[in-house]
């Protein structure tokens, strides 16, 4: 994910307190400051001596005036962040050293216009932008805007079930989110990455519980689900503060937290289905009416009333999944 950072040159309490409100990543900032920015709460500061990134040990900050500045941004990539200011060229300095290591590479900006800019140079972008700004919306604005570029569209698609069957008990996993889910939101699921499952959040009035709108009673241990950065995790293996992909019945997407993870002994039942290119898919979930997958335009439907022929929302993909990460080989799961 991109970061944004907030360049404080002089103390100033407004920007501080909304860079903490709109969940900027980390205040460069001189050793002198450090204290007084933590005082208001916890960031990463990043500053000589004090910082929790340390200048020049962890970053340097270096302007780009010539073709040596260049070549020495280029070494300092190699092994820690570079933070450049263009002064003449606002893109090609930036698009001649994303090669060498744009994954540590940051830049000042302006503003939201600069940002974007930045974040798009090559389509790759540098890791983050680093904000120079009086003004706190602008602040609101920038990180708003990069926070948002975690989210990935996503080629959802419909799946007709063919089969659902009982299997006794099993663990199963339920997640509560940092965040309250809509209306066809949940969570990507599935017993294979080749097939994912959205199931819904329990955000639905029902005559059994109360609706808890940051809940996905998501499925069994074993499974996977979606995270950001096109990857995968376990269910069993998600834990308090790991990020979890939010998908819409739409293919929004968003990035959300978890807040607790609970595991318990509970009956389970197995969905099969299959997408309309006849490729076969399954999922195991909880077998309670509260349990729901996601019918095409977004209503929720629950594993007790499911039948054969119903169509739910699923997401395919090809190739395979080696650590959660995508990779192009031949893998047979059943």
């Amino acid at each position: 994910m991109k970061q944004c950072w907030l360049h404080l040159p002089l103390w100033d309490k407004r920007l501080v307190t909304e860079a903490l409100e709109s969940g900027v990543d980390a205040i460069l900032t001189s050793a002198e400051l450090v204290p007084k920015v933590r005082e208001l709460g916890r960031i990463v500061t990043v500053a000589p001596g004090s910082g929790d990134l340390k200048i020049p040990e962890d970053v340097e900050v270096i302007e780009i005036q010539n073709k040596d500045d260049e070549n020495r941004a280029s070494a300092v990539l190699r092994s820690k962040i570079a933070v450049v200011r263009t002064t003449d060229w606002n893109i090609i300095p930036i698009e001649n050293l994303i090669p060498s290591g744009g994954e540590r590479l940051f830049t000042f900006v302006r503003g939201l216009d600069d940002a974007r800019l930045a974040a798009g140079i090559m389509e790759k972008g540098v890791a983050g932008v680093v904000l120079e700004t009086g003004d706190p919306s602008v602040i609101q604005a920038v990180a708003g805007f990069i926070r948002g570029m975690g989210s990935e569209p996503l080629d959802l698609e419909e799946f007709e079930i063919t089969e659902i069957k009982n299997i006794g008990m099993g663990d199963r996993v339920c997640v509560d989110t940092c965040s309250n889910l809509g209306a066809g939101e949940g969570l990507l699921v599935g017993n294979s990455s080749r097939g994912l499952f959205l199931v819904h959040a329990e955000n639905l009035e029902n005559p059994y519980v109360s609706p808890r709108p940051f809940r996905i009673n998501a499925g069994a241990v074993h499974s996977y689900v979606r995270v950001p950065g096109n990857r995968t995790r376990y269910l069993g293996e998600l834990s308090t503060g790991d990020q979890v992909l939010v998908a819409g019945s739409d293919g929004t997407s968003s990035i959300s937290y978890v807040g607790r993870s609970k595991i318990e002994k509970r009956p389970m039942v197995v969905i099969y289905a299959r997408d309309a290119s006849g490729g076969a898919h399954t999922v195991v979930l909880q077998n309670a009416e509260t349990i729901r997958l996601t019918a095409p335009g977004g209503g929720a439907v629950s594993v007790a009333s499911l039948k054969k022929g119903d169509r739910v929302i699923g997401y395919t993909e090809g190739g395979g999944r080696h650590f959660g990460m995508a990779v192009d080989e031949t893998i047979h799961e059943k």
